[in-house]
C-alpha cells in the first residue's frame, strides 16, 4: 500500500494522511487537496500555507464576549457564557471559564505547529524566489512568537516546541520551560523576524518589522513587571509565595533594572519608526471637539488615525465575519442590538474632567450633570443617557425622532393630560426589545462605526481590531522610564497622548505620576484587552478587578409647567437625578482570588502531558 500525505486547501495547516491501494482510481489526485510535497515546491502554495496561520488571530478581540467583561471596564449582559466563572474567582482546571479561542491552549499550539512546519520547509526553499522565502520565514517567526506570547501572558512559562513532531516518536510529552526561557525564545524569534522583514512591503494585516518590534516591546515590558519579578510577587501574594516552582512564572534571579532597560530600548525602537504615530508632536492640548475626533479616528482607523495601527485584524463587509458585528454585539437594544459588553460605572467615573481634575460624586456640580465637561475620549468611547446617536428604525422613529440614547425613566404627559412613566428605549423595560438592554445604563461606542447608513444589526462594519498600536509602545516606554527614574522623559511622552486627546499636561511626580500613568493607559486603551493584563502584572487586581460592578439609575422629572408627550433629552424641560447602584449579586458577584493572576492549565492538558506543572493556586484532580 502507498501512503500519500496531503494538505487541505480548506485548512492548509492541517496534515491529512491518506492510504491508497495500487490501482489508478485510488491513486488519482484529490481535486480538493494538494500533496504536501507539492505545497513546498510552489511559492504560491507556500505563501497560502503561511497566510492561513494568521487565522489564529480569530476575530482579534471582536467576539461577542470581550475580554473587557473580565475586567472593571464592562459587564457581559447575557447569562450562561462562563464569564462569571472567572470574575467571581471560581476558575479551576476542570472549568477555566470563558476563554477566547485566541488564547486557548490547544488552539495556540495548533498554530505553533503550523509555524514549525513552515520554518522547517523554508530552511531550504524548494522554489526559486529567495526574497519571498525570506519574507515568509520572517512572518512565520513573528507568528510563532505571537502565539507563544499569547500563552505566556495568560499561563506563564510554557513548553517551547520549535519543531514539528512526527508520527512514531517515543514521547510527545514535555515540561514547561521557565518564564525566562519563554521570554528569551519569543524575543529571539522577534529579532530574527524583524531582520527578515526589514524593508519588505506587505499588505495590511500581515507581520512587518514594525510589528515584530512592537511585540518585542510588549513582551519585555511584561517581563519586567511586578508579577514576573518573583521577590516582588511573593511579597504581594501568598499564593505565589507558596508556589513550589516560581521560575515557571517569573524571574528568580537577575537584575530587574536590566530588564527595564531592555524594555525601554525595545519600546524606543518602535517610537523611532517614522512611518507610524498619529499627532504625537503637539505642544499643547487640542480643543475638546478635536480631541474626540482624534480618538475616534484612531479607534476607527481612518482620517489619518490608521497611522497609529502597527498591526490590525482587518474585516471586509462582504465576508461577513463576526469581527465586523460590533454594532450588533454591543449596540443599544433600542436599535435592535444585543448590548453585550456594557461599560460599568467604575470606568465612567475614571474619566477626568476637562481640566484634568477627578470626577467626584460628592461635588454637587458633577453629580447634577455627570456627563458634562469630561475627558473628550469619554464621548468617543461611551454611550450614555442623552448621547446623540443614529436614526432609529422607521418603525421606532416616532418614539424617538432625534436618535438619542435613552437609558433612564422619564415623566411624559399622555393624551389624557396625565403624567406617566416613559421607560427609555434603551433600557431593559424598553418597548422595543426589553431582553437585550444594558444592566449598567451605558453602551460601548468605541469601535462602532457611527455612519448612520450602517444599520448595525444587518450590516458588517469594517473597523479593524488593533493587535498592536504605536500608542501602546509609548505607554511601554513611559512605564520603563518611570521604573528607571526618568520622570521628565515619561511625562513628555505621556503628555503627547493627552494633548492629542485635548487633555492638559500631567505635572505629577513620584508615585502620583505612576498612578496617573496607569489611569491614562486605562482610558486611552479601553476595551483593547490591555486592562486584563495590566491589572495583573501591576498586581493591583485586588483593588481594581475585585470591586463589585455597578451602574447608574437615571430619573427625569418634568419641571413645573413643562409638558412633553414624546420624550427627548432636554435639561430645560427636565430635572435629572443620577444614582449609582451595585449590580445584583445574582447577576454577577465579582470577587478577586490571587490564583487568577494566571489561568489554570486545563485538566485535559495535564492528563495528556503528565510532565506539566499546574499554575499556583489550582489543584488538578
Amino acid at each position: 500500500m502507498n501512503k500519500l500525505k496531503f494538505l487541505s486547501l480548506a485548512f492548509v495547516a492541517a496534515l491529512v494522511v491518506t492510504t491508497s491501494c495500487n490501482d489508478d482510481f485510488v491513486n488519482t489526485q484529490p481535486l480538493g487537496e494538494i500533496s504536501e510535497a507539492a505545497v513546498w515546491k510552489d511559492a504560491g502554495l507556500t505563501e497560502a500555507f503561511v497566510t492561513e496561520i494568521y487565522a489564529g488571530f480569530g476575530n482579534g478581540g471582536f467576539d461577542e464576549q470581550m475580554l473587557a467583561s473580565l475586567t472593571d471596564e464592562t459587564i457581559f449582559t447575557h447569562p450562561g457564557r462562563n464569564i462569571t466563572t472567572i470574575t467571581e474567582g471560581r476558575s479551576n482546571p476542570a472549568d477555566i471559564g470563558w476563554v477566547n479561542n485566541t488564547i486557548n491552549w490547544p488552539n495556540m499550539y495548533q498554530r505553533i505547529r503550523a509555524t514549525n512546519l513552515a520554518l522547517k520547509n523554508l530552511e531550504t526553499p524548494q522554489f526559486d524566489n529567495a526574497t519571498l522565502a525570506a519574507r515568509l520565514k520572517g512572518e512565520a517567526k513573528f507568528l510563532r512568537a505571537y502565539y507563544y506570547h499569547q500563552l505566556a501572558r495568560y499561563y506563564g512559562g510554557v513548553p517551547l516546541v520549535d519543531r514539528p513532531y512526527e508520527l512514531g516518536e517515543a514521547d510527545y510529552s514535555t515540561s514547561r520551560n521557565t518564564w525566562a526561557e519563554t521570554v528569551d525564545f519569543i524575543v529571539k524569534d522577534l529579532d530574527e523576524a524583524a531582520t527578515l522583514l526589514d524593508g519588505k512591503s506587505l499588505a495590511a494585516g500581515r507581520a512587518t518589522k514594525a510589528a515584530a518590534l512592537a511585540l518585542k516591546s510588549r513582551i519585555l515590558t511584561y517581563a519586567a513587571s511586578d508579577l514576573h519579578d518573583i521577590p516582588t510577587a511573593k511579597a504581594k501574594s501568598s499564593v505565589i509565595a507558596g508556589f513550589a516552582k516560581p521560575e515557571l512564572i517569573g524571574y528568580v534571579s537577575g537584575s530587574r533594572t536590566e530588564r527595564w532597560e531592555k524594555a525601554r530600548a525595545a519600546s524606543k525602537a518602535v517610537l523611532d519608526l517614522t512611518a507610524y504615530g498619529y499627532m504625537t508632536n503637539l505642544a499643547a492640548p487640542v480643543s475638546k471637539e478635536a480631541g474626540t475626533a482624534n480618538y475616534m479616528d484612531i479607534s476607527l482607523a481612518r482620517n489619518g488615525g490608521q497611522r497609529d495601527l502597527i498591526l490590525g485584524r482587518y474585516f471586509i463587509g462582504t465576508k461577513r465575519e463576526n469581527g465586523g458585528r460590533q454594532g450588533l454585539f454591543n449596540g443599544p437594544n433600542g436599535y435592535n442590538n444585543w448590548a453585550g459588553n456594557t461599560p460599568v460605572q467604575l470606568l465612567v467615573d475614571d474619566y477626568e474632567m476637562m481640566d484634568g481634575t477627578e470626577f467626584n460624586w460628592s461635588n454637587p456640580a458633577h453629580a447634577s450633570a455627570p456627563y458634562v465637561n469630561r475627558d473628550p475620549r469619554f464621548y468617543a468611547s461611551i454611550m450614555y443617557d442623552g448621547t446623540q446617536w443614529k436614526p432609529r428604525s422607521s418603525a421606532n422613529q416616532p418614539r424617538d425622532p432625534l436618535g438619542q440614547i435613552q437609558t433612564g425613566r422619564y415623566e411624559v404627559v399622555n393624551a389624557a393630560g396625565q403624567k406617566v412613566t416613559h421607560f427609555g428605549l434603551d433600557t431593559r423595560n424598553s418597548p422595543i426589545e426589553d431582553w437585550n438592554g444594558s444592566y449598567t445604563g451605558y453602551y460601548m461606542r468605541k469601535f462602532i462605526d457611527p455612519n448612520p447608513a450602517i444599520v448595525d444589526q444587518n450590516t458588517w462594519q469594517e473597523v479593524p481590531w488593533p493587535v498592536l498600536r504605536y500608542t501602546e509602545a509609548i505607554f511601554n516606554y513611559v512605564e520603563a522610564s518611570l521604573a528607571l527614574g526618568q520622570e521628565e522623559e515619561a511625562r513628555t511622552w505621556l503628555n503627547k497622548i493627552r494633548f492629542r486627546a485635548g487633555m492638559p499636561a500631567i505635572t505629577a511626580t513620584g508615585q502620583e505620576l505612576v498612578e496617573q500613568f496607569r489611569q491614562e493607559k486605562r482610558i486611552e486603551m479601553v476595551f483593547e484587552e490591555q486592562r486584563f493584563h495590566d491589572t495583573r502584572r501591576w498586581m493591583i487586581a485586588p483593588s481594581t478587578l475585585g470591586r463589585k460592578a455597578n451602574g447608574i439609575n437615571i430619573t427625569g422629572t418634568l419641571k413645573p409647567g413643562k409638558t412633553v408627550s414624546v420624550y427627548r433629552y432636554d435639561p430645560t424641560s427636565y430635572d435629572y437625578s443620577y444614582k449609582v447602584f451595585e449590580i445584583d449579586p445574582g447577576k454577577e458577584n465579582r470577587a478577586w482570588a490571587d490564583k487568577l493572576y494566571f489561568l489554570p492549565i486545563h485538566r485535559d492538558e495535564i492528563n495528556r502531558n503528565d510532565k506539566l506543572t499546574q499554575n499556583p493556586g489550582y489543584v488538578t484532580n
